[in-house]
Order: C-alpha cells, then sequence, then structure tokens
C-alpha cells in the first residue's frame, strides 16, 4: 500500500505542548527544571553544576514567568521555553547581559512585551554536529537549511511557539525579545518569524544577541509566506494536560 500523505495543515504531527502551571503541575515542573539542569549546568555548563544539590535549575524569575512544555508521541518532555514578563523595574533578564543597542534599535513599551528564554530542546533531538540549543543547526547552506524545517526538531520549536503565541494574544502582549544564535534567528525567519536585531553579540549563555519580535508584523510576515501555518498557530490545540 502506498505511504499515507502528510495532512498539510498539520506542522507539528509528532508532537504536542501544554503551558505548565507552577502549583498546579508540579511533578511536569519538576521535570522541566531537571531538564534544564540537564542542558545548561552538565551539557552546556553555563551554569556551574554545584550550585544546583538537588539537580534542579531554577532562578528568580520562575515564578512570574508562563512555562510552555513539548512532548513526542511517547509523552516524553523534549522541549521547553519559558515567557518572561517585566519585572518589578520594567525590565528584562537579557537587559542585564545585553547593555548596547544598535542604532536606530528601540525597546518595546515593557506592559506589552515577554522575553522567550530557556528555550531548549533534549539532547536526543540535538544530535547533528553544530546543533544549538534549541535543535538548530549551525549549518550555513541556506537549502540545507530550510529542507531542515521539516525534521522533527522545526516541529518541536512549531509546537513551542504556537503555545506562546495563544497565550500572548489572550493577555495582550505584542512583542516578543529574544536573545539568540544566528542560526536560530534565520531558521525562524525561514519560518516567517522574522525577528529585528536591537543589539550586538554578546556572551549572554554562549554568543547571542538580542532580537524584538512584533507579533503583529509576524502574524503578517507568516500569513504571507504559508498562510496554512497562520491559521494553524491560531487554532487552540487540544492538551491531555
Amino acid at each position: 500500500m502506498p505511504a499515507s500523505t502528510p495532512d498539510p495543515t498539520e506542522f507539528a504531527p509528532l508532537f504536542r505542548s501544554c503551558e505548565a502551571v507552577q502549583g498546579r503541575d508540579n511533578s511536569l515542573m519538576q521535570k522541566v527544571f531537571e531538564l534544564r539542569y540537564q542542558v545548561y549546568c552538565v551539557e552546556m555548563g553555563f551554569l556551574p553544576d554545584d550550585k544546583y544539590p538537588d539537580r534542579c535549575e531554577i532562578d528568580e524569575y520562575d515564578a512570574i514567568s508562563a512555562h510552555f512544555c513539548a512532548f513526542n508521541l511517547r509523552d516524553e518532555l523534549v522541549g521547553y521555553v519559558r515567557l518572561v514578563p517585566p519585572d518589578l523595574t520594567q525590565s528584562f533578564p537579557f537587559q542585564s547581559h545585553c547593555h548596547e543597542l544598535l542604532a536606530g534599535a528601540s525597546l518595546a513599551p515593557p506592559e506589552q512585551a515577554a522575553e522567550i528564554s530557556r528555550l531548549m530542546v533534549s539532547h536526543d533531538y540535538r544530535r547533528r554536529r553544530g546543533d544549538v540549543l534549541a535543535g538548530v543547526t549551525l549549518e550555513e547552506d541556506a537549502a540545507k537549511v530550510k529542507q531542515d524545517l521539516r525534521d522533527h526538531t522545526p516541529q518541536i520549536l512549531l509546537s513551542l511557539y504556537r503555545q506562546m503565541y495563544a497565550f500572548s494574544i489572550a493577555r495582550g502582549t505584542r512583542y516578543w525579545y529574544a536573545a539568540m544564535e544566528r542560526p536560530l534567528a534565520r531558521a525562524l525567519g525561514q519560518m516567517g518569524f522574522a525577528f529585528a536585531q536591537i543589539g550586538p553579540l554578546t556572551d549572554y549563555y554562549g554568543p547571542v544577541a538580542p532580537y524584538l519580535g512584533d507579533l503583529r508584523q509576524l502574524e503578517a510576515q507568516v500569513a504571507q509566506k504559508n498562510p496554512a501555518l497562520m491559521d494553524w498557530l491560531r487554532r487552540r490545540e487540544v492538551s491531555d494536560n
């Protein structure tokens, strides 16, 4: 029998995502903090592992953040990201590391913004040489990058971004900050999520630059580039959690 044709309206058929709420989904949040410890302390060495004797990476932003998790078809945690709102000083985490803006760049109104933070994919989905934390390869060949958009890792990214998008629209968040490696920014641009770089390269858990995305502009970009993807992003994902 011929192989079944993939549903062209489903962009992450191998994964599902959901919001994890502290105080409600405590067992899931435990897995989140363990994944963050494994990635940030053990694999990447961004943070000293001896600072976290319980093998859970937790910081001062977690209590105010929205947390999102991606799972594979075996219900295993394979990806994570959080959205951090402004703190009491109306500042974001990236501003403690990225102190300069590029000429002509400006910040968004803090009450309408959030920072994409701790975006990561499990090591099992980062097996290519040069993969960054989000699972996107350092490959510079644009044709290969475009081809990679159909592999499993971009599905994880799309699933997580779908959850963040729904959360942001519901709460009136219009702008996303993100400190990203160039390959991730490039891959997101290939999908239609073209963020604008607002600061120079700096060391913020690795060499990254700060970017800013306006959701109204991102919606227009994705709708023009891939209307089916925009329709999919707007459809509410049914979650078992």
